[in-house]
């Protein structure tokens, strides 16, 4: 079975449509089901780029169906991205997830199911990315996957019984606040990991993916990613609510075709892979790119 696609959007029109078009040159795109979700106006208040949007979201088509859901209020990102994928996850079992500043490439629909479909009784996977950074020793990587730490929250997939068992509160996080170890251990996927999670659970930022990874990490579980990057994002720049311009993450996508790909159930990790994904989140790459912000 095809997994149903969430499509998750708020008040940027032109992003959107690059996103839209982008899935629907999928080649999967006629046989998959497209779940939009619309998030409301902040304070309730008439916005004008919202309703523009939601014109829009009602002339998609190229997908097997499509179905619309408009929140009458703001739920954030990380409220909408948690209430909508468990909705469609308890129906369906399994879930493309994809942002409204995301471009695809026509196989990615591809690569997630395939993915889906091969490690589905591998609870050890957590979740299918379709990004990738540009990492340099992918440039002469033989295989269509690598395995990390750290989930991505751009163009992703997973499964009801990895979804269901996330503790979105981090009851444990107590425990974890105070002790080095587990910071240093945490750190493996990048060394912005624990202060992010310490802004989240402080009401600093509104973010599902930090809880998300948390979980992952205590867990020891693992994100399968593609050697080729399937996404694109195109949602830097001023409109941009989650996301400020950095050239860690500017990547090339596959432009190859290519529609099979091939997998194993071993679980080895890229010990290389590692080091070089965690480099990008280092405290000196995050400090050059801030420094050419300014």
């Amino acid at each position: 079975m095809i997994a149903p696609i969430c499509l998750f959007s708020y008040n940027r029109l032109a992003e959107i449509k690059l996103t839209v078009d982008a899935l629907t040159k999928n080649y999967l795109a006629p046989e998959s089901d497209l779940f939009v979700f619309s998030d409301g106006a902040k304070d309730g208040s008439p916005d004008d780029k919202v309703v523009e949007v939601r014109k829009y979201l009602k002339t998609i088509q190229g997908f097997k169906s499509i179905t619309i859901f408009e929140s009458s209020e703001n739920k954030g990102l990380a409220n909408s991205i948690i209430d909508g994928v468990t909705k469609i996850i308890q129906k369906f079992g399994k879930v493309i997830v994809v942002e409204d500043d995301l471009v695809s490439s026509p196989n990615f629909l591809n690569f997630m199911n395939q993915a889906l479909d091969f490690y589905s009784n591998k609870d050890q996977i957590f979740s299918i990315s379709g990004y990738t950074m540009d990492l340099p020793s992918l440039s002469n990587y033989n295989r269509d996957y690598y395995f990390g730490y750290r989930a991505s929250s751009w163009g992703w997939a997973t499964w009801k019984d990895r979804w269901v068992k996330v503790d979105w509160q981090a009851n444990n996080y107590r425990h974890f606040i105070y002790n080095p170890i587990r910071h240093f251990k945490f750190m493996r996927g990048g060394s912005d990991m624990p202060y992010m999670l310490w802004k989240q659970m402080n009401g600093k930022i509104d973010s599902w993916a930090i809880r998300w990874c948390y979980f992952q990490h205590i867990n020891n579980l693992l994100t399968l990613f593609p050697a080729i990057s399937k996404i694109e994002s195109v949602g830097f720049g001023s409109n941009a609510t989650h996301t400020t311009h950095s050239e860690r993450f500017i990547t090339n996508l596959d432009s190859g075709g290519k529609q099979n790909f091939e997998f194993s159930e071993d679980l080895t990790l890229q010990m290389q892979l590692l080091r070089e994904f965690r480099n990008k989140f280092s405290f000196n790459n995050r400090l050059k790119n801030r420094l050419k912000r300014l």
